[in-house]
């Protein structure tokens, strides 16, 4: 009888030898064509709910990529069925919004760790447990932009739930900046909707995740904000192009 980790998930439609290793997780499903399109060769996977993905080669080496959709509930369910068919090693190639000022829309960042402030990885460990990134990952993704031409920021981000609520400080100005404020004076550079999700997850299943984020304008300073479409095309790129250079030390290193 086939066992839970032979058959199709259930969220993500994918079985075992449909993904490879090392799985690239946007949140958003557009984005997943555009990484595939920097493989050598790439193929449409399974398509349901929230979830996309594509697999193929980079270098001869199997790689996949898997749109998580918003937030730690659907991030951890992808990496839960991913892991269950073979994913070992797991990257978010995000976007983000800065809170620290030194943060301006354009710059890329590699999340060493994560602040916990969604609600779905309480259900997993209590709360004094860090969302830690894998060295190895972290260091791979540094080495990766660098070798793109990119110097990434490398710090800490928040991760958390409410979209609207004290992300944006047009939206509520003086609750954004009391909620922001902890945060601030312990240097964190941005904040997002999946990383500390991934983190946890990876590290509960005993596998390995990194995370490189771009930032599409300072939350807290609106005249960082500003950045054309081009530009933001362009910086993606980047983006992606680093996590495919990490994933290729990775192999050879790893």
């Amino acid at each position: 009888m086939k066992g839970e980790k032979d058959s199709i998930q259930y969220h993500i439609k994918c079985r075992k030898g449909d993904v490879g290793r090392y799985v690239f997780l946007p949140g958003d499903p557009g984005r997943v064509k555009l990484i595939a399109s920097f493989f050598d060769k790439s193929w449409r996977v399974a398509e349901n709910r929230e979830y996309v993905t594509y697999s193929g080669y980079v270098d001869d080496i199997f790689v996949s990529v898997t749109s998580t959709g918003i937030g730690c509930p659907s991030a951890t369910i992808a990496v839960e069925e991913l892991a269950n068919i073979g994913a070992e090693v797991f990257i978010r190639v995000g976007t983000c919004g800065g809170i620290d000022p030194s943060i301006h829309a354009g710059d890329i960042i590699v999340a060493q760790a994560a602040v916990r402030g969604d609600g779905a990885t309480r259900e997993y460990i209590p709360i004094e447990y860090p969302a830690v990134g894998d060295h190895e990952v972290i260091d791979a993704l540094v080495r990766g932009a660098r070798k793109v031409g990119v110097d990434p920021k490398v710090g800490i981000v928040w991760t958390h739930d409410a979209y609207y609520r004290g992300t944006w400080v047009g939206y509520m100005p003086e609750y954004a900046r009391n909620v922001y404020d902890p945060w601030l004076r312990g240097g964190v550079l941005a904040v997002e909707n999946e990383v500390s999700g991934i983190y946890v997850v990876a590290r509960v299943r005993r596998k390995r995740a990194g995370a490189i984020v771009l930032c599409m304008g300072n939350n807290l300073v609106p005249e960082l904000e500003e950045i054309s479409e081009e530009e933001a095309r362009s910086r993606m790129e980047e983006m992606i192009l680093s996590a495919i250079e990490a994933v290729k030390i990775l192999e050879r290193e790893t």
